[in-house]
């Protein structure tokens, strides 16, 4: 899922301050779950807007609404109505809706209330961590499920650096991070599959990962 979380109340004050009519736009799906950009986020930040402006003696008419997913055009449809009606749409979705948003509608302008941050896990209430960078040249059948590019601080791929002591990463060892490659050892080994370590494996390919340039996937046999 894309982790994302709310940018601070007084940047958003400042993007919407020439603005008369605010929509604030929230999306119900991937910052939903990491509790960013829902529908109640979006309750709760039109509120303290609502207040904040009033309270600066400003005239401000703060609207919400929430589509499924801000990333498809067939949703933000729904919203039509209320963003044309709009001078300024906050859009508490990730950086493909605020993307998505300011192209199906560009007489609109659509500010970001989020910083997207990672494609990560829920590991426990309250917590994401991060899982993948989307590389586009995915090795995790390599390593045992565990990925070496997003879990280890300098994604190395061909085993641990000199400096992890006790399977802690020494980057993060104040917060006692776990070495991806200990893990992934630790795995193989429980697996029975530590000799796939062993085998010599050609230079991962990083044409397809962001470094590559803009990327797209067109599935001929899905076009119209």
């Amino acid at each position: 899922m894309i982790v994302a979380e709310q940018k601070p109340l007084d940047e958003i004050k400042g993007m919407i301050a020439d603005a008369e009519k605010v929509l604030i736009l929230g999306c119900g799906t991937c910052v939903t779950v990491c509790f960013a950009g829902g529908e109640k986020e979006v309750s709760i930040l039109a509120s303290q807007l609502r207040m904040a402006t009033r309270l600066a003696g400003q005239d401000k008419e703060i609207r919400e609404f929430t589509v499924q997913r801000q990333c498809e055009y067939e949703y933000n449809d729904q919203a039509a109505d209320h963003i044309r009606d709009a001078d300024l749409v906050v859009s508490l979705a990730c950086g493909i809706g605020v993307q998505t948003m300011n192209e199906q509608f560009p007489e609109k302008r659509t500010v970001p209330g989020l910083n997207t941050t990672f494609l990560g896990q829920p590991t426990e209430q309250g917590v994401w961590a991060e899982r993948c960078q989307a590389c586009g040249d995915c090795i995790l059948e390599l390593t045992n499920g565990l990925c070496p590019v997003a879990r280890c601080a300098k994604s190395l791929l061909n085993g641990p650096c000199g400096g992890s002591q006790r399977g802690i990463c020494e980057v993060y060892a104040e917060k006692e991070t776990p070495c991806v490659w200990h893990e992934i050892y630790e795995r193989a080994k429980a697996l029975g599959r530590l000799d796939k370590l062993l085998e010599l494996q050609p230079a991962k390919s990083w044409k397809t990962s962001r470094d590559g340039g803009q990327r797209k996937i067109v599935r001929e046999d899905l076009r119209l």
